[in-house]
C-alpha cells in the first residue's frame, strides 16, 4: 500500500487546523485584557481566518496591502467584526510593521473570544 503525502490545507498541516477549547495556542488573559498573536497575510483573495500558523499564532488573511497601515486597520475591523467590540477596544501591541502581531483586546473575556473563534472556526468548516 502506498503512503500518501500529508494533506495540507493553506499551506498548513490538517491537523493544526482542529481547534477545541484547549488547543488554542494564540490567545492569553493578563490585567490588562486578552492578548492574542496572529500572523498576517497581506493582499489576499478574501479576509478570513486561515489556521494556525507555526503552532502559536492565528493566521488571518487580509485583502488589504501592507502600506501605510492599511492591513493593521483591516486586522482591527475584521476582528472588531468578528469578535463584537468597538475598534478602540482592540489595539496592536506589538508588531505595527510586522507580520506577527500582538492584539489587545479589552471589554471581553477570554472565554467568550475562545468561545466566538470556536464558532467562527466551526461555521467555516461546515461551509467550506
Amino acid at each position: 500500500m502506498a503512503k500518501l503525502p500529508s494533506e495540507k490545507t493553506n499551506g498548513l498541516p490538517k491537523a493544526s487546523r482542529r481547534f477545541t477549547k484547549d488547543r488554542l495556542p494564540f490567545s492569553t488573559e493578563d490585567k490588562k485584557g486578552i492578548y492574542l498573536k496572529l500572523y498576517i497575510q497581506p493582499r489576499a483573495s478574501k479576509n478570513e481566518i486561515a489556521g494556525i500558523y507555526d503552532g502559536t499564532a492565528l493566521k488571518i488573511r487580509l485583502t488589504s496591502p501592507p502600506i501605510d497601515g492599511a492591513a493593521n486597520s483591516a486586522c482591527i475591523e475584521f476582528l472588531s467584526n468578528l469578535l463584537g467590540v468597538k475598534k478602540n477596544q482592540i489595539e496592536i501591541a506589538r508588531g505595527q510593521k510586522s507580520r506577527i502581531k500582538h492584539i489587545r483586546i479589552t471589554g471581553r473575556s477570554l472565554g467568550d473570544i475562545e468561545n466566538t473563534f470556536l464558532q467562527y472556526l466551526s461555521s467555516e468548516k461546515a461551509t467550506g
